[in-house]
């Protein structure tokens, strides 16, 4: 019974199979001519005038009007300065794949050092049969060159910006075309060019990432905590505070480094095993003396903390590192501040040229969890307690115009670079006792000139027309 069930399915199984065969027909050449395609776009449509959230700050209205059109017309050519030297490429240009093309090439990840000759991967015809095969391509950046041809191939344009490839053979064509070679003729360490494919009415266009290979900078993470992460901070008029940090600190982590920005009036001396402290101008402000600190850090990490806070045994600095160890492309991990997070999102279009664009900060909120630490969450901003990676965080900078309050700018500045996320069960302490100092109020509380002042510079520099602080 079960030997003729077998014998039964081989037999339905084989007719199948020879039907398949007879009526399988080989397919025809059917490739769209230029004149039976829509027209393409070379570029997405700029961006339309962003909406400012309820509750924005206007910013040219802190602007003087006697000021405003000369500041304009200024950040208006920065920023076609920015976008002609940092953003734009010729590998932005919008690229399609034609239906049904008789071209082969690559369409993502063909990357050359400057000024060397590198080989195309994957060029390639397929057409039907011909009495003459004849392929070109085009480059505007570099310059195209290859073997020399067989017997009955034709090459033309070699060592310039237009190749030609004729040959009566295919077989013979193609094995030429798998020995073409790209190299571009000035130095640039990150641009592109591209290249034009044509075959008779059929045309493919591949993009060329040209980039100076990055040399690697690691740190070596040593055996433990100590020479993983460096735990800075900043202080102005508060020793007693500062000093209490340090001995609790101190009490958890004896050997890790830490090093002290100061821009008190009348500085005092701080010493200890491992604690280097940096005397500043006077009042030189929040973000400067953040700039100084992240600058000296030798380690992988370092460890953002205010002068006012208390480690306690639920500062489990060893925790952040392991989530950023495990998940390398993240920049900023932070924890919380007696559970409170403090994390935001932003929100940003980029807007009409001239008008700038939208920010919106939304606080007290997040993207999703973050996969295999579902404790944490992806955000944008973080509280004053963070763990970050120190290369990441020196690229992005602290802008040292920011003198008093300041802490969401630095995640503005790094939109689009800093990967950041916030673990909540990690915690420090904050001493809660007044300052004793009765100067620090008045230097510390901002005045009206400079939130004005604050929201002149998100004008000008980050090209916005409002921001709001939810």
């Amino acid at each position: 019974m079960e030997e003729n069930l077998r014998l039964t399915l081989a037999v339905v199984l084989l007719a199948f199979f020879v039907g398949y065969l007879y009526d399988r027909k080989e397919p025809e050449e059917v490739f769209p001519t230029p004149g039976q395609r829509s027209e393409l776009p070379s570029h997405l449509p700029p961006p339309g005038p962003c909406t400012c959230p309820e509750g924005s700050s206007i910013l040219k209205t802190s602007i003087p009007e006697n000021q405003y059109e000369e500041l304009l017309q200024r950040r208006a050519k920065e920023f076609q300065k920015y976008k002609a030297s940092r953003t734009s490429s010729v590998l932005s240009r919008l690229l399609f794949a034609l239906p049904n093309s008789p071209l082969q090439y690559p369409i993502q990840g063909y990357t050359v050092r400057p000024l060397t000759a590198t080989l195309i991967p994957g060029l390639g015809l397929y057409a039907g049969e011909r009495n003459s095969y004849k392929v070109s391509l085009n480059v505007s950046k570099g310059i195209l060159t290859t073997e020399a041809p067989a017997e009955g191939v034709t090459v033309k344009g070699a060592g310039e910006k237009e190749l030609i490839l004729e040959s009566s053979s295919l077989v013979s064509l193609n094995d030429l075309l798998s020995k073409v070679f790209y190299s571009s003729t000035a130095y640039h360490v990150n641009t592109g060019d591209l290249a034009t494919f044509q075959f008779e009415d059929h045309k493919a266009v591949f993009p060329i990432a040209i980039r100076q290979p990055h040399l690697p900078v690691l740190y070596d993470m040593g055996t433990d905590i100590s020479s993983q992460v460096t735990i800075t901070t900043k202080t102005f008029l508060r020793y007693d505070k500062l000093n209490v940090l340090l001995k609790s600190i101190r009490r958890f982590y004896r050997n890790v480094p830490v090093i002290i920005a100061d821009d008190s009036l009348e500085p005092e001396k701080i010493s200890g095993e491992n604690i280097q402290h940096y005397i500043m101008p006077p009042a030189q402000g929040w973000f400067a003396g953040r700039n100084l600190a992240v600058s000296q850090v030798t380690t992988k990490y370092f460890v953002w903390v205010d002068d006012d806070f208390l480690f306690t045994k639920d500062t489990k600095l060893e925790k952040l590192v392991e989530v950023m160890e495990a998940i390398p492309e993240l920049d900023v991990v932070g924890g919380s501040v007696q559970g409170n997070q403090y994390q935001f999102v932003l929100e940003y279009e980029e807007g009409e040229e001239m008008d700038g664009g939208c920010l919106n900060r939304r606080n007290s909120t997040h993207f999703h969890p973050l996969p295999a630490y579902p404790q944490c969450s992806l955000t944008s901003g973080v509280v004053n307690f963070f763990v970050a990676r120190t290369d990441s965080a020196l690229k992005v900078g602290f802008d040292p115009k920011l003198l008093r309050v300041a802490h969401s700018e630095f995640f503005m500045d790094g939109l689009g670079s800093l990967l950041v996320t916030s673990c909540p069960d990690v915690v420090i302490g904050h001493q809660t006792e007044p300052n004793k100092d009765p100067r620090y109020t008045r230097f510390r509380t901002p005045e009206g000139n400079d939130i004005t002042y604050k929201l002149q510079l998100h004008f000008f520099k980050n090209h916005l027309k409002c921001v709001r602080y939810g």
